[in-house]
């Protein structure tokens, strides 16, 4: 294995593109890979990389790792793609990463942990704004209330989605949604609680979603009460709300299919103006009972932070610092990880007590 060889996983997707494009610009040399060679053969061709194209099911999958030292998993839905990916980096000796912020997908890899310590490997899903960002932010809340029985966490954001965020979005309709109790994860109705959060930017309205943090935070902090917010204006809140009873028919394999040709059809994702003029607005509680602390941050556009984020956890590892087992952005670097991306703000407000 060469040190400063590194893979990415689903390079041509919208996500995968801007990475690679990115590191190519930053002067780093990934391999290209995917499942389709002739999309890999045009990037490659206009990035001067080398490509490999294979499909996760190749048995030969671990041989074609052999000699990387990092795979960067950019191909979702992960929960489709984490397992073959991370059973081949396990058995090659490779570091894995990826942009997930599937919980699921996080409850399954924290699964190989032990293995990941005997073959020497770290395993990090959620190096993009799922979850750098959030998962700094509750480590940085549990520094400064050790003793806190409760987290939440949400943000607000504005830009778009990608085709892949939206086909992963699909895969969860009629699931609804999940937050944690006494450490365990529990289940709950789709806008199961709405409450208005000042995300810096004055009182918006957000309801409960199950985002990434619900199960990173947990093993980040061990605080045992999660839950995780999105701002979205009343009526979207108010339609969620029918996913309870529109949950049978949404769960359908045909309809999701439906759902997601229609994706394939009409969503590009983001611009580079879109991405460059919009941020995001991440805002997080805690509390011990006693007293209520609260801190916000302000970041680029989610994909520009993906994008940052995800080299700069890369770079740390070709460096050589790479914890082994299983990890989270933050059990990993620290709270202040996020602090190191171009653009990121971080406001810390004072403690709020009881009356």
């Amino acid at each position: 294995m060469t040190d400063d060889r590194w893979l990415i996983y689903g390079a041509y997707g919208y996500t995968g593109e801007l990475i690679a494009r990115e590191a190519v610009d930053r002067g780093l040399d990934p391999i290209l890979a995917g499942r389709t060679r002739g999309k890999l053969d045009r990037l490659a061709e206009d990035l001067g990389c080398d490509f490999r194209a294979f499909g996760l099911s190749d048995e030969a999958l671990p041989q074609l790792l052999d000699d990387v030292a990092i795979v960067l998993n950019c191909a979702g839905p992960f929960a489709e793609t984490y397992e073959p990916m991370v059973g081949a980096c396990l058995e090659s000796g490779t570091h894995y990463l990826d942009i997930t912020g599937e919980i699921e997908v996080f409850e399954a890899i924290k699964g190989y942990d032990e293995r990941a310590h005997e073959a020497d490997v770290m395993l990090l899903p959620g190096v993009g704004f799922d979850v750098v960002p959030s998962d700094c932010l509750a480590a940085h809340l549990a520094e400064r209330l050790p003793d806190a029985e409760s987290l939440a966490l949400g943000f607000k954001a504005e830009g778009g989605f990608s085709p892949g965020t939206m086909k992963t979005a699909i895969d969860g309709l009629g699931e609804g949604g999940m937050i944690r109790r006494g450490g365990q994860l529990e289940s709950v109705p789709a806008a199961w609680k709405t409450r208005e959060i000042d995300f810096g930017d004055g009182p918006a309205m957000a309801t409960t979603f199950p985002w990434g943090d619900v199960s990173t935070a947990h093993h980040t902090t061990g605080i045992p009460d999660i839950e995780f917010y999105l701002a979205f204006p009343p009526s979207t809140i108010e339609r969620m709300k029918y996913q309870r009873y529109l949950a049978p028919v949404l769960s359908l394999g045909p309809v999701k299919s439906l759902l997601k040709s229609l994706v394939d059809r009409k969503v590009d994702g983001p611009d580079a103006e879109t991405r460059e003029t919009t941020d995001a607005l991440l805002w997080g509680e805690v509390s011990d009972g006693e007293q209520t602390l609260t801190s916000r941050l302000r970041t680029p556009n989610t994909y520009r932070l993906t994008t940052l984020s995800a080299l700069e956890i890369l770079q740390r590892v070709l460096d050589g610092d790479a914890p082994v087992g299983y990890q989270t952005p933050a059990s990993a670097y620290g709270p202040d990880l996020v602090l190191s991306i171009e653009g990121v703000e971080r406001t810390d407000e004072p403690a709020e007590t009881p009356n």
